[in-house]
């Protein structure tokens, strides 16, 4: 349980490197059609097109964002509780607990712009939880590798 522990640890850190790479793919997008005549307004936003190349970012960020990292990290959670590693429950908590406060400033940008600095800072916080789940899981497997190690060495030496 802690390999799979580990590799949903390691899919949340990558995913929210994927939500980086695609709002500001999105975002480049929409500079991309301003500058080149093209007006971000009420309407297009409510079209349900960026209007340009990076339309796609924002529907990857939405999707990935609302849903998948959240799943993963309630996943890791659930997960936590079968996997022997000491710190396991505690760091997927963390994770979770700040998944939860990423979508929640997420939803709440549109109504308070300024949250978006806060958005953008917990996107940090989130990979560092998930990258120290999965190493805190790494090491606990080594650690009892290293121990079945040592008393199947301890059981040689007795039978010798």
């Amino acid at each position: 349980m802690c390999r799979i522990y580990a590799g949903l640890a390691w899919i949340i850190a990558a995913a929210v490197v994927v939500q980086a790479a695609a709002i500001a793919f999105a975002f480049g997008g929409v500079l991309n059609n301003v500058a080149e005549g093209g007006v971000v307004d009420k309407a297009l936003l409510e079209s349900g097109g960026a209007g340009g190349t990076g339309e796609l970012g924002f529907w990857i960020h939405g999707i990935v964002g609302a849903g998948v990292i959240p799943l993963l990290a309630l996943s890791l959670l659930i997960v936590s509780f079968f996997a022997r590693a000491k710190g396991a429950r505690l760091w997927a908590a963390i994770t979770l607990g700040l998944v939860v406060l990423q979508v929640t400033l997420g939803f709440s940008i549109t109504d308070m712009p300024f949250l978006g600095l806060i958005h953008g800072a917990n996107a940090f916080a989130v990979v560092v939880s998930a990258v120290v789940a999965a190493l805190l899981a790494r090491r606990a497997r080594r650690a009892r590798a290293s121990r079945a190690t040592a008393e199947e060495a301890t059981e040689d030496a007795v039978a010798a």
